[in-house]
């Protein structure tokens, strides 16, 4: 057989076993764990575009008032706004988030930034730092002093009866906070509750079942993705309460 013949042959022959190597290796290797609860949940979000389509669709206008309980650098407020025109206060304890949120809409005087945190009492705390994860709970080496405020003393005082829809993202600190308007009756004012459970804190599971049990009593799911975003809405027989 002539060497014109036998080199081709030879390299399909290598081509051929470095196949039939991958293949065994492919056989022999264990397959990838299955994705969890919280993952799938992830996943199904990021389908159906949650962040550009669920947590902008609500039934709002230009008379409606709406909390941002957690604002970071302003981007779901701008949104908000951008569709319905709507008044907007932004909660932001990071001086420095808080600032650049204010510069962003310093010609807008339907937005409104509060430089500190809502919580189920009026007090003093330390915040760990880490961009959009900042937390009241998590540990960290850089805190800074932060200023928490009551949801009460904040509707007392820019005079408002009735919320809209209220935006929770705040790493951790949502439980006591919904805890406590759930205990005060508070959360019967709020027409809709957008919010993010986190799973980083102990017993997450269970006061996140708990403070579902609750909520239902005053509102109903429209979505639920879990530990990524959920919202609920008031029922009629609480609005009338």
């Amino acid at each position: 057989m002539s060497a014109a013949v036998t080199a081709p042959l030879a390299r399909l022959l290598r081509a051929a076993g470095r196949e039939l190597a991958a293949i065994g290796d492919r056989l022999h290797r264990p397959p990838p764990p299955a994705p969890t609860e919280q993952e799938r949940a992830f996943r199904a979000w990021q389908a159906v575009s949650g962040d550009k389509t669920l947590r902008l669709e609500y039934p709002l206008d230009q008379r409606s008032v709406v909390l941002d309980v957690g604002g970071f650098e302003g981007q779901w407020a701008s949104d908000i706004f951008a569709r319905y025109l709507c008044r907007i206060h932004v909660f932001e304890p990071m001086r420095a988030f808080a600032d650049a949120i204010a510069r962003r809409f310093a010609a807008n005087d339907r937005i409104k930034v509060h430089a500190v945190a809502l919580g189920p009492a009026a007090r003093r705390a330390e915040l760990t730092i880490a961009a959009d994860g900042s937390s009241l709970y998590m540990p960290g080496a850089q805190r800074v002093p932060i200023d928490v405020v009551t949801p009460e003393q904040v509707l007392a005082e820019e005079k408002i009866d009735d919320v809209s829809l209220m935006k929770i993202n705040i790493e951790g600190a949502e439980y006591d906070l919904l805890d406590h308007m759930i205990s005060t009756g508070l959360v019967r004012r709020i027409e809709n509750i957008q919010v993010q459970f986190h799973s980083q804190l102990p017993e997450a599971e269970r006061r996140m079942r708990d403070i579902q049990a609750r909520l239902a009593e005053t509102h109903h799911p429209t979505f639920q993705y879990r530990f990524v975003w959920e919202s609920w809405r008031r029922t009629a027989s609480a609005s009338a309460a």
